[in-house]
């Protein structure tokens, strides 16, 4: 069986046609609706050139059609690469210079970037136009590619600010996200969907959009993600699960009026990708007494690696648990954490050497410091190597240095990461 991420969707549209797949502000689609659309977008890339393992760069605010495109290139076999539409026009421009894409679906800066490449691009409301209700929802045939080809590249920044794209195969992408294996391990409680706090241009928000495919429920989406608005969305939509960074939920917990029910739907509350204090789990608790939480780790490379269940929190504080199914995690000598997975990337794109030394014999050398305890219980205490750890994010020091230098009034600049209880 191959485990491949359009026929995710085209499983979920079976099963429920009518139940609703995603949510952005006050509207929604169906799985139906969105399989279709697939299906329509598919047909749209193919005939604007676009093959099994072309990549396509897709920069746009959060929409259903972004959904749709997402599976859309899963089902030709092509590479799905997300921009923040946020980048100024150097990044973007670096960006696809490194990804040397066979479409750019963008509109301003992004398609300005790739015209002076000489890459060919789209506006989305083009393609849209392309693939409107009159044209063909026939499921694409005739592609030739399996479930180790590479269906997305997330972005993510090394020590040196440069971009590296992390390829994650179909199979990978279905194992992170598959119940048992996912960050709601447990088992996913409700029927109100998922409310995820990442952007559609981080592996989580697109984490989180398989999961709910999985569970065939509602991922619901937001365009920002300060606290009035989570707490908006959860009221509107009444979500079973909720995943929040430590200072995603800080905002959460600011934002929520006293005596307010809007996150009494909330059956799962879970955290982690930087620090969570035993206050923020105490208040979490003190917020949804009817939530189990949980505290997880996990990396772009190599998906979920831990779990730390609400029956362990109190007799770990501080750990970030053990390693989730199907993944194994060791120490090595030096003190670095290494994660070994079915569901570790297929590379860095177009960076052989660097890809040599993050993955070797299969095992993922995540960069993070900690130690394992005789239980399999894993405690993060550092980073190996120069980066800083910033509300989930990776921040490269030399990168921040570099727009700081040259500023009226600085003779010479060095930025250094400080333990923050909002930030990590």
């Amino acid at each position: 069986m191959q485990l491949l991420i359009g026929d995710l969707l085209a499983d979920a549209a079976k099963a429920r046609p009518a139940g609703i797949a995603a949510t952005i502000d006050d509207r929604s689609t169906t799985f139906g609706e969105l399989d279709a659309g697939a299906n329509r977008l598919a047909n749209a890339l193919r005939g604007a050139g676009v093959s099994p393992r072309d990549v396509v760069v897709w920069s746009s605010p959060p929409s259903f059609t972004l959904i749709e495109g997402f599976a859309a290139t899963a089902r030709l076999g092509a590479v799905f690469a997300p921009l923040n539409p946020s980048l100024k026009p150097d990044e973007v421009a670096g960006v696809i210079e490194y990804l040397d894409p066979r479409l750019v679906v963008a509109d301003d800066a992004p398609r300005e970037a790739a015209r002076s490449l000489a890459v060919p691009t789209t506006a989305v409301d083009e393609l849209v136009g392309a693939s409107a209700p009159s044209s063909s929802a026939t499921p694409v045939a005739d592609v030739a590619f399996d479930d180790s080809s590479t269906h997305v590249i997330y972005l993510t920044s090394g020590t040196t600010g440069q971009p590296k794209g992390v390829e994650v195969s179909h199979r990978a992408s279905w194992l992170r996200s598959f119940p048992g294996g996912s960050t709601f391990a447990a088992g996913l409680r409700g029927d109100g969907g998922i409310l995820a706090s990442f952007p559609l241009f981080h592996y989580g928000g697109w984490h989180y959009v398989l999961e709910a495919w999985h569970h065939r429920c509602a991922i619901h989406v937001c365009r920002r993600f300060d606290g009035e608005i989570l707490v908006e969305t959860a009221d509107r939509w009444r979500p079973s699960a909720m995943y929040c960074i430590p200072a995603v939920w800080q905002r959460v917990l600011a934002a929520l009026p006293e005596g307010s029910d809007s996150l009494s739907s909330v059956l799962h509350a879970d955290t982690g990708t930087s620090a969570a204090s035993r206050d923020l789990l105490d208040r979490l608790k003190s917020a949804m007494p009817q939530a189990t939480r949980s505290v997880l780790y996990g990396s772009s490379e190599g998906g979920h690696h831990t779990t730390l269940f609400e029956r362990q929190l109190d007799d770990h504080p501080g750990s970030v648990g053990r390693a989730s199914p199907p993944g194994v995690i060791i120490v090595s000598a030096e003190g670095e954490i290494l994660y070994h997975s079915p569901t570790v990337m297929n590379g860095y794109y177009r960076l052989p050497d660097v890809t040599a030394a993050a993955v070797r014999d299969g095992w993922y050398y995540t960069g993070d410091v900690g130690v394992m305890d005789d239980d399999g219980f894993v405690y993060i205490t550092g980073r190996l190597r120069e980066v800083i750890r910033t509300g989930g994010e990776s921040v490269a020091p030399t990168e921040v240095e570099a727009a700081l230098a040259g500023m009226p009034g600085l003779a010479d600049v060095a930025i250094v990461g400080m333990p923050d209880p909002t930030w990590g």
